[in-house]
């Protein structure tokens, strides 16, 4: 999936002292689902297939990117478990729905790669 240009204009406007990393990370998720669409939502990079929000990229403050991974803006009710398994600890869980990765540094970026590929594909596939 290409990198939408309406979102690279978004952030050539802010300047952000992390553009190296949205940039690595923007490539991580399209690259790990075709069907994954991106658009701006909520003042940053977000990711949707279709009409559903799946993960959000939180630029703002700018000392760390986040990666929100949600089932859409309206609360829906709550799985019994964790929707997806996390083995390399990337995930924060704020809910069995809704998790955080987050990247302070291009090092943790590179690290966190192929986990980061391989849960984004997860959530897609629990979520959709």
């Amino acid at each position: 999936m290409p990198l939408n240009n309406d979102v690279t204009r978004f952030l050539d406007e802010l300047h952000h002292p992390l553009r190296q990393e949205i940039e690595a990370l923007r490539l991580i998720i399209l690259q790990a689902n075709a069907l994954l669409e991106e658009n701006i939502k909520w003042n940053g990079p977000n990711y949707s297939i279709g009409p559903e929000d799946r993960v959000t990229m939180r630029i703002q403050p700018p000392k760390q990117i986040q990666l929100v991974f949600h089932r859409g803006a309206k609360v829906k009710e709550q799985p019994k478990g964790r929707l997806i398994q996390d083995a390399s600890g990337l995930l924060v869980w704020r809910e069995n729905d809704r998790a955080i990765a987050s990247f302070k540094h291009m090092e943790a970026v590179k690290a966190g790669e192929q986990a980061l590929a391989a849960i984004v594909r997860n959530w897609i596939a629990a979520t959709v």
